[in-house]
């Protein structure tokens, strides 16, 4: 089934598709690091900084097919009908800021939090322009406004939803919608690393589990859509840097500790071609009555 390809999990220009030239220079990237060592690639993907969730360094080294309810494009059109606005989890602010510059009308009040300070650095960097006050706030902590603040609230990819705390800071008829990591997403490479995970590891971030959650916490789940998304990685560097993005994956990852799994992997790919993975995602939609 044909699929759109996109540079892995980048935000801006979420619904377009790659342009045919952009297409050739992806070939030619790829066929020129064949010939890289793997130490050059390695120490490529060791080098590059963390921070935020920009994904434009993948572009040409790894993939990702688009959901296809465009969440960033969705997004900018709810904030155009809102007064109020809080981003949990904003990570470096990109999703909320493109969504800004994509909205018609900007809402009075703007708030996001995010609890890793290099992120909060580069969030408030980004978002203060728009107007928007970056709280630092750990994951797990209360939010940290007061109840029926905010009559939208959003959040792209979080840890985990804290529905008390949502429904609290949501006003009478408020909305929360956002864009959830779904159960086993992107297992395969886990796996490679770590072996079969137990069932409890899989199931984790179940959309039914989750509509269970926010009902229980007295919201209306009024749109839930999951959709399983190929994701390729074309060298050894990109594996390397997505790994170290993404902690959560390999929990406790270096390069010195899985070498020997990542020069095998390095020759996979440069024998039969990409690391094909799936990840997974829901739209959540959910509603606080009033």
């Amino acid at each position: 089934m044909p699929w759109a390809r996109h540079a892995l999990v980048a935000v801006p220009g979420e619904n377009e598709e790659p342009s045919p030239s952009s297409a050739c220079d992806d070939h030619r990237m790829t066929a020129d690091r064949q010939h890289r060592s793997f130490e050059d690639l390695v120490a490529e993907g060791a080098a590059v900084p963390t921070e935020g969730w920009d994904f434009s360094w993948f572009e040409g080294r790894a993939t990702e097919a688009r959901p296809s309810w465009g969440y960033a494009v969705s997004t900018a059109g709810r904030l155009s009908g809102a007064h109020a606005v809080l981003d949990v989890q904003t990570g470096g602010g990109e999703v909320l800021g493109f969504a800004l510059g994509r909205a018609g009308r900007r809402p009075a009040l703007l708030a996001a939090t995010e609890g890793w300070p290099p992120n909060v650095t580069k969030a408030t960097e980004l978002l203060r322009p728009h107007g928007v006050v970056v709280v630092a706030s750990a994951e797990d902590a209360p939010l940290p406004f007061a109840d029926g603040a905010f009559d939208l609230v959003v959040s792209r990819h979080p840890v985990r939803p804290h529905w008390e705390e949502i429904a609290r800071v949501l006003g009478p008829g408020g909305t929360y919608f956002a864009q959830h990591v779904g159960p086993a997403s992107v297992f395969e490479l886990v796996e490679y690393f770590l072996g079969p995970q137990p069932e409890e590891s899989r199931g984790a971030r179940h959309p039914d589990r989750e509509r269970a959650d926010a009902e229980a916490a007295g919201l209306e789940v009024v749109d839930l859509r999951a959709e399983r998304l190929r994701v390729e990685f074309h060298d050894i560097g990109a594996v390397v840097h997505f790994l170290r993005k993404v902690i959560w994956m390999v929990p406790g990852f270096t390069v010195e500790a899985y070498e020997q799994r990542l020069r095998e992997l390095h020759e996979r790919i440069r024998r039969e071609g990409p690391f094909v993975a799936h990840s997974t995602r829901h739209l959540v939609e959910a509603r606080k009555p009033g």
